[in-house]
C-alpha cells in the first residue's frame, strides 16, 4: 500500500507551500534546484530512503505544488523553508541541491532553526564568488541560451539550455532520456525571475561566513568527483567556515547526482542522517 500523501503550509505573505511526503520515519525536507521541483528532482531517491524516513519533497513557490508569488527573493524563501519545518513539529534533517542547498544553509542558520533542523545534508551549493573566469562564462552562456529560447517559446530546449551550465554531457544525456528536461520546461520563466532577484538580493547570503558561522547543526558537504571544479570548493568553503561539517566525495557523480547517481546518495544520506540521530 501506498504512504504517498501531501503536506502543505501557508506562509505569512498568503502563498501556499506544499510538498508530497513518502513513508515512515525520521522526517527529512528536501530543497530541489533551480530547474525542477520537488518530486522531479528528489523521486528517484526515494525507494532507497523510505524505509527510513519520511521523506518531505518540497517544492518552492511556483513550482509543484505550491502556488506563485512575485517575490521569490532568497531571504523570502527561506521563510517558507522554516515555515513548512515548524509545521511538520518535530527536529527535521534538511536536504538541498544546488540553489536548495543555498536554501537549506540559510534556513539553518537563522536563530529559530536550533530547536527544528537537528541535521543538514547539502548537494554542491553553488558559491558564485569562488567562479573561475571560464566557469562564468559557462554558466552566463547557459542562461543567456535559456533566455533566447524561452522568448522563442522552446521551453524544453531552455531548460537544456540552462542545465548545460553545470551538468557533463553524461548528465544531459541520462536527464533528456529520463524526460527531465521536457517535465522541467514549465519552470523556465520562474527560474529567470528567479536569477534576477538572486543577482539584486543585498541580504545575507549562502556564501557569507558570518551565515556559515551560526548553523550549529551538523552538516554534511556532498560533490562529486566529475563535476565543475567550483563545487567542490564550494564544498571546502562550507564546510571550512560551518562549526561542525565534514565534506564527502561520490565517486563518479556530476552535478546531477539526484538524477544519474541515486543509490550513492541515499547511501550517504542514510549514514550521515543515521549517525546524527543516534549520537543526538
Amino acid at each position: 500500500m501506498s504512504t504517498q500523501r501531501t503536506h502543505y503550509v501557508t506562509t505569512t505573505d498568503g502563498v501556499t507551500i506544499g510538498g508530497t511526503v513518502h513513508g515512515q520515519g525520521q522526517p527529512l525536507v528536501f530543497l530541489h534546484g533551480g530547474i525542477g521541483d520537488g518530486d522531479l528532482d528528489w523521486d528517484r531517491l526515494l525507494g532507497h530512503l523510505t524505509g527510513r524516513f519520511t521523506c518531505h519533497l518540497l517544492s518552492m513557490r511556483g513550482r509543484g505544488l505550491s502556488g506563485d508569488h512575485p517575490d521569490l527573493s532568497p531571504g523570502r524563501q527561506v521563510d517558507d523553508v522554516l515555515a513548512y519545518i515548524d509545521s511538520i513539529g518535530e527536529p527535521t534533517g534538511l536536504v538541498g541541491w544546488s540553489a536548495g542547498a543555498n536554501l537549506a544553509l540559510g534556513a539553518a542558520a537563522r536563530p529559530d532553526a536550533v530547536d527544528t533542523v537537528d541535521a543538514v545534508a547539502l548537494l554542491e551549493p553553488p558559491m558564485r564568488s569562488l567562479m573561475n573566469e571560464q566557469e562564468q562564462t559557462v554558466i552566463s552562456d547557459a542562461i543567456a541560451r535559456m533566455g533566447k529560447l524561452a522568448v522563442e517559446g522552446n521551453l524544453t530546449a531552455a531548460a537544456r539550455a540552462f542545465a548545460s551550465g553545470p551538468f557533463n554531457d553524461e548528465e544531459i544525456a541520462a536527464a533528456e532520456d529520463a524526460g527531465y528536461f521536457e517535465a522541467a520546461g514549465r519552470y523556465v520563466p520562474r527560474l529567470l525571475n528567479l536569477l534576477q532577484q538572486v543577482v539584486a538580493y543585498e541580504g545575507p547570503t549562502a556564501e557569507d561566513p558570518g551565515v556559515l558561522g551560526a548553523i550549529s547543526a551538523p552538516v554534511l558537504v556532498l560533490y562529486g568527483s566529475d563535476t565543475m571544479p567550483f563545487y567542490p570548493a564550494s564544498a571546502r568553503h562550507a564546510a571550512d567556515h560551518i562549526p561542525n561539517a565534514r565534506v564527502r566525495e561520490i565517486p563518479g557523480a556530476g552535478h546531477a547526482a539526484p538524477l544519474t547517481h541515486p543509490e550513492a546518495l541515499a547511501k550517504a544520506l542514510t549514514d550521515f542522517f543515521g549517525a546524527t540521530r543516534r549520537s543526538g
